[in-house]
């Protein structure tokens, strides 16, 4: 029988830890147990109960009486036992604001379009003296509807003029530059695919057969042969944006791999992208496609940064950390996911693992909750973090002699003593984070596209998609509407100045429309759902230049 002796902690908080994280595998635990049972249930239905829905519940316990009882039900979250002495008198606290109840006003922004419902004309006159009635009022009910969306073709019209007495001398305007030189499609179409395939993760083909349903015929090679073209005019964009974040007290970096098709052989091989996340000052996400996970991919990028870079251990970035200018600093959420996953095969030394985590975690929530400043976290974490993770250490010291090295908790607490310079190096500023979470939720927008689009069809799609990936992800963190920025700056981006491409960075350029917005009186957020009248164009000026 296994033995399940174990060290307890001495202090409340550090019990208290370990009671919630023993809780909380008891409770996935059960839950587990709840749907095991419930496919046990299935399967014994299947294979001895009746065709129809009836079954006789006797039947089943001759097979699996001991497995139908539900599992009693307990606390996602468990209950502190208070204090031995009387809690103090809390503070008095202003209410917390009741939230309303019923449906949320529309937004200001949506075009409104008025259907007026009127009463016949019989029943103007009125029943007592028969006078006419007039209006006093009106009631109104917005119903929000939806229109499908709709392909317009715009019909660029130049006139030409000649001398009628000398039937010489011809002039027209000068035609406009594009987002493709005499292409099909308008700058709105080609955001629109953008944002439908690196946004929303509607592969081509998908899109194809959508437009077929409009009877417009567009050939997904086509359409590939548009991203390509529009990665290659934003790439002075995506440029910045990497110079800007390379401007980053600390980055936030990861990889995720993805499958490129191989032409030297059949199917596909592994290529990675590569995130990079900066911080609050310089708020872009940019991605990097490589061909393979080697160090290569890191030292070019990282090539001008000095810093600190948060990412996970990947040996890749151990040369970067060689030099001195770039400071490694670890993941939490990497060492914590290791103890979790050896809860398995070592139960009772895992929980004290993660009860320690937890209880570093909690520092950081109350630093949140206080909103700190850089200087307030770190003067916390060295008064409260600092001490939890030296009695942590130095008990993954203590454990280590007592487990296998090759087993889950010896290379959990392997991962944590080998990094524990840069797992401890997030208390010495305030700016750190504890873990790299913001570059994972990242990289998820790759995971969750790759299983629609399935691979890349070359190492040029890879960098096409690197791009748009950059663009349409710091557009949603920054609550911009992708469409509308990419639109505007496909539409702009062949007359303006190159010299003044910052201003076309997704913050800037939100920040420039709105002041603009402000300026004219306009709302910044409306957009012109399109048709009208005949259009007269001007000449395009930089997004920062009056009217």
């Amino acid at each position: 029988m296994e033995d399940l002796t174990i060290d307890l902690p001495d202090d409340l908080d550090s019990c208290h830890s370990l009671i919630r994280e023993l809780l909380e595998t008891l409770h996935q635990d059960r839950l587990l147990i709840g749907n095991l049972q419930h496919q046990l249930d299935r399967l014994l239905r299947q294979r001895f109960g009746r065709s129809s829905e009836t079954i006789d519940p006797d039947q089943l316990l001759l097979f699996a009486a001991d497995l139908l009882t539900e599992p009693e039900a307990i606390p996602a979250t468990p209950t502190q036992p208070g204090p031995a002495e009387d809690p103090p008198t809390p503070a008095p606290t202003a209410k917390p604001e009741r939230r309303g109840h019923g449906r949320r006003p529309l937004p200001d922004h949506l075009p409104r379009r008025p259907v007026v419902h009127d009463v016949s004309p019989d029943q103007l006159t009125c029943p007592d003296c028969g006078g006419c009635r007039e209006v006093f009022g009106e009631e109104v009910r917005e119903q929000l509807e939806y229109l499908p969306a709709s392909l317009v073709v715009i019909q660029h019209i130049r006139p030409k003029y000649a001398c009628k007495t000398c039937q010489a001398n011809v002039v027209i305007a000068e035609r406009l530059p594009e987002p493709i030189e005499k292409g099909l499609p308008g700058p709105g179409l080609l955001a629109h695919v953008i944002v439908n395939k690196y946004a929303d993760h509607l592969p081509l083909y998908r899109q194809e057969r959508i437009f077929a349903r409009q009877g417009l015929v567009l050939s997904r090679q086509t359409m590939c042969g548009w991203m390509a073209t529009c990665a290659e005019r934003l790439k002075p964009i995506y440029d910045a944006m990497v110079r800007a974040i390379l401007q980053s007290q600390v980055i936030q970096s990861d990889d995720t791999p993805v499958d490129v098709l191989d032409p030297g052989r059949e199917g596909t091989r592994q290529s990675r992208i590569w995130i990079a996340i900066g911080d609050g000052d310089h708020p872009y996400t940019a991605y990097d496609f490589t061909r393979d996970r080697s160090g290569a991919g890191p030292a070019r990028f990282f090539k001008d940064y000095r810093g600190y870079l948060q990412a996970d251990a990947y040996s890749g970035y151990d040369a970067l950390y060689k030099s001195g200018s770039i400071i490694e600093v670890g993941c939490w959420a990497h060492a914590r996911r290791k103890f979790h996953e050896a809860r398995e095969t070592d139960a009772p030394q895992a929980h004290r693992a993660l009860a320690y985590i937890r209880k570093l975690y909690d520092v950081e929530a109350d630093a949140k909750a206080a909103d700190l400043d850089d200087e307030a976290r770190r003067a916390l974490r060295q008064e409260r973090s600092v001490p939890i993770l030296e009695e942590f250490f130095a008990w993954l010291e203590k454990v280590r002699a007592l487990v296998l090295p090759k087993s889950p908790m010896g290379e959990a607490i392997g991962y944590a003593l080998n990094h524990r310079a840069a797992l401890m190096r997030y208390t010495e500023q305030g700016f750190l984070k504890i873990d790299n979470n913001a570059a994972e939720r990242g990289e998820k927008t790759i995971a969750i596209g790759r299983n629609n689009w399935l691979f890349f069809g070359s190492e040029v799609g890879g960098t096409t998609a690197a791009v748009l990936f950059s663009l349409t992800e710091t557009c949603k963190g920054l609550g911009i509407d992708p469409w509308a920025y990419l639109k505007d700056v496909l539409d702009r981006l062949s007359t303006h100045p190159a010299s003044r491409i910052d201003e076309l960075l997704p913050d800037r350029w939100e920040a420039l429309r709105r002041a603009a917005a402000i300026a004219s009186g306009t709302a910044a957020g409306s957009v012109d759902p399109g048709g009208g009248p005949v259009e007269t164009a001007a000449p395009r000026r930089g997004i920062g230049d009056s009217s």
